[in-house]
């Protein structure tokens, strides 16, 4: 028999769960073949798990306080489309100063690029996030003021080309956030 209109499983949660499912698959066979080997790749996927954690916390709070905090008429105007200059500084010091993982700040980016933060902006931040404030002064002992100078007004300089070359791409900012918003 088939499924009643609005009971059917939709193709995109189907896709989100399939290589979750592969992967228990690849664990459980690997458990048949060699219990060691799956009980030490189980104990580093708990360390892993145990490392991700508190940054994910970390992201789905900041989330959370932008969806209750940040209205889109601010957002479009401070990483809009009319944002224009305020908005790569924005995103450039933001960038500078954020801290953890980088794999954890997507699903915060992917959400302001849903309320409109632009695509460039985005890639500015994500460049940006090379220059680290706490490792200067560390810099600067081993490899001169200079350098460090040079190198981070390249960082910053070059943020802002790889933001452009992406806004250079026909349809970037038409394409959703990850094909599944």
């Amino acid at each position: 028999m088939g499924a009643t209109r609005g009971t059917a499983v939709p193709r995109k949660i189907i896709g989100a769960w399939l290589f979750p499912a592969a992967v228990a698959a690849l664990y459980a066979a690997t458990a048949l073949f060699s219990p060691a080997i799956a009980a030490q790749a189980l104990k580093s996927f708990g360390a892993l798990l145990a490392n991700i954690t508190p940054a994910m916390v970390l992201v789905f709070c900041l989330i959370f306080l932008t969806n209750l905090f940040i209205d889109r008429r601010w957002l479009a105007r401070h990483l809009g489309k009319t944002s224009g200059v305020r908005g790569w500084v924005f995103a450039i010091v933001a960038g500078i100063l954020s801290a953890g993982p980088l794999y954890a700040w997507y699903p915060l980016l992917g959400d302001l690029k849903a309320k409109g933060m632009r695509g460039e902006l985005i890639a500015a931040f994500l460049y940006a996030r090379a220059l680290k404030l706490p490792l200067l002064p560390l810099m600067v002992q081993y490899f001169g003021m200079a350098f460090t100078v040079t190198l981070s007004l390249c960082i910053i300089v070059f943020s802002v080309i790889s933001g452009l070359l992406v806004k250079a791409i026909p349809g970037i900012e038409d394409a959703d956030a990850g094909g599944n918003r």
